[in-house]
């Protein structure tokens, strides 16, 4: 038990120090999140917009200004967190398979990608509820962070797949690009104000995104939403892990020759 733990640590340590040497990730998360949400600030008008909310089964008017500061953060830590995570797990992906090789213990590697993935969404969510905190006046706070963390888990999840099945970098980074862009366009009221997409509540981020125009615009919280980004978040990291499991060597060369010996 104790080693499993000091193997989980020692992992969840170098995975997060490998997201510190990421200067462009970084970059992203501390300028990419705020710019954008001056961005949509900016190039929003202040004009009234009625918008459906299946949330809350009702329809509210609020500003485009504001709701698309909302729906623009929501896809700032989506593209940020899908990066973040997917540029780790490609980059590991040979020092992994070594360390798999050398007799590392799989199940606390596993875990300790969770948790980085998790970390990392709790701490972009954090960041960035505090920008709309700023921006925006804000009806309930603790339940936007859960939203937007919701949002980081979902694509997070999805950056850990990707991270260990694609190939190359750029299918990476452009599976990730065009998933962000396609599902944030349709989740923005701003756009798609009736909200009558076919297929829009399966998109990863239906939920978060309900959950949180509803709890950064009006009075109701629709705790049962948020749940569906914890859906995606697990349905993602569970394929993950299954991933790893099967795509990566169980022994090492020396159990090996061990088997074959001994048959």
């Amino acid at each position: 038990m104790r080693l499993s733990w000091t193997a989980f640590t020692e992992l969840l340590r170098c995975t997060l120090l490998g997201h510190l040497r990421h200067r462009l990730a970084l970059v992203l998360a501390v300028a990419f999140i705020p710019i954008w949400i001056a961005v949509a600030r900016l190039c929003t008008s202040d004009e009234m917009i009625r918008i459906r909310l299946d949330a809350i089964s009702a329809s509210v008017s609020a500003p485009a200004g504001q709701v698309g500061q909302v729906a623009s953060a929501l896809g700032a830590i989506t593209m940020v967190a899908g990066f973040i995570t997917f540029t780790e797990t490609f980059q590991s992906r040979q020092m992994d398979r070594r360390l798999l090789l050398a007799g590392y213990p799989r199940l606390p590697m596993l875990l300790a990608k969770l948790a980085a993935v998790a970390l990392t969404a709790a701490l972009l969510a954090l960041y960035t509820t505090s920008l709309l905190w700023i921006s925006l006046p804000v009806r309930h706070t603790v339940p936007l962070a859960l939203a937007l963390a919701g949002a980081g888990l979902a694509y997070g999840g999805i950056g850990l797949l990707l991270g260990s099945l694609v190939r190359g970098e750029l299918e990476g980074f452009f599976l990730i690009i065009m998933l962000s862009l396609v599902d944030t366009g349709l989740q923005n009221p701003v756009f798609n104000t009736l909200m009558d997409v076919a297929g829009v509540s399966a998109l990863p981020l239906y939920g978060v995104t309900q959950l949180a125009l509803s709890s950064a615009l009006t009075a109701h919280i629709p705790w049962p939403h948020g749940v569906l980004s914890l859906t995606w978040s697990a349905a993602t990291g569970a394929l993950a892990l299954l991933v790893l499991h099967t795509h990566r060597p169980s022994r090492s060369p020396l159990s090996r020759r061990a088997g074959v010996r001994a048959g």
